[in-house]
């Protein structure tokens, strides 16, 4: 499934902390931790928690968030559809990125263990 050009600027102009208090609810519903999924963001971003809580202080757009991340090497294991999308099919990287992080947090929320989640 291909995502649209309006779709991509739509997910490129949202801000991560409009988005993160989402996930924190996502997982502490099904007894994840906010440590956790720090340490899912973190593992995929490049960042430290410092770094991250900059980015939610400064409300930065996915697009700012993702361009000062080094995102891991191993997030191309990442697999599966999320969103009615197979992230591995995304052709806009941005789109992507953010889809990696989607399933991650829903891989998290589902019970999956750290292991997995982390690809070791």
């Amino acid at each position: 499934m291909k995502s649209t050009a309006s779709h991509d600027e739509r997910i490129e102009k949202m801000t991560f902390a409009s988005v993160y208090p989402h996930y924190i609810t996502k997982v502490e519903k099904k007894g994840r931790t906010i440590n956790e999924l720090q340490e899912i963001i973190c593992w995929l971003t490049g960042f430290d928690e410092k770094h991250l809580q900059k980015h939610i202080e400064e409300k930065s757009t996915f697009k700012q968030f993702f361009a000062d991340s080094e995102i891991n090497p191993k997030a191309a294991l990442i697999t599966g559809v999320i969103c009615g999308y197979r992230v591995e099919e995304i052709e806009n990287r941005l789109t992507q990125q953010v889809r990696y992080l989607d399933k991650l947090v829903d891989e998290l929320a589902k019970g999956r263990k750290m292991e997995k989640i982390l690809r070791k």
